[in-house]
Order: C-alpha cells, then sequence, then structure tokens
C-alpha cells in the first residue's frame, strides 16, 4: 500500500499509529492512515482485515484534578 520512503509501518505492526495520515476528518472524528487504518478521536482503530483495536487511552486520563 504505502509508496513512502522509508516505508510507514505496517497494519499489524506494533507502530502501526506512526503511518501518515491520507485523510483527516476531525469533525467525524476519524483518520485514515497510509496502512489503511481507521483511527478514531477515541483512540480506538478499524484495521484493514476488519479487526477491531478497542479505545486505548492513557490511565487517568478522565480524572480531574483540582489544587487545594
Amino acid at each position: 500500500m504505502c509508496q513512502h520512503q522509508p516505508p510507514c509501518p505496517s497494519a499489524d505492526s506494533a507502530d502501526r499509529e506512526s503511518a501518515r495520515l491520507v485523510a483527516h476528518h476531525p469533525e467525524q472524528g476519524w483518520s485514515l492512515l497510509c496502512n489503511g487504518v481507521l483511527l478514531f478521536e477515541d483512540t480506538g482503530e478499524l484495521l484493514p482485515d476488519g479487526k477491531i483495536i478497542a479505545p486505548h487511552r492513557p490511565l487517568g486520563a478522565g480524572k480531574v484534578v483540582t489544587a487545594a
């Protein structure tokens, strides 16, 4: 798929999210990467083979901290 040099990581590699953007639609909450991965704003992913990767936000992202 990828024509970049060096080539982007494949959809089944651990660093697949570092592939280049092909299409970006923040108003709809998704981006298409060069390796065919659909990356969603909630950090979920849909791989080209149909496999779903659940959202994987960092722990504590939803916690609110207030100063005393």
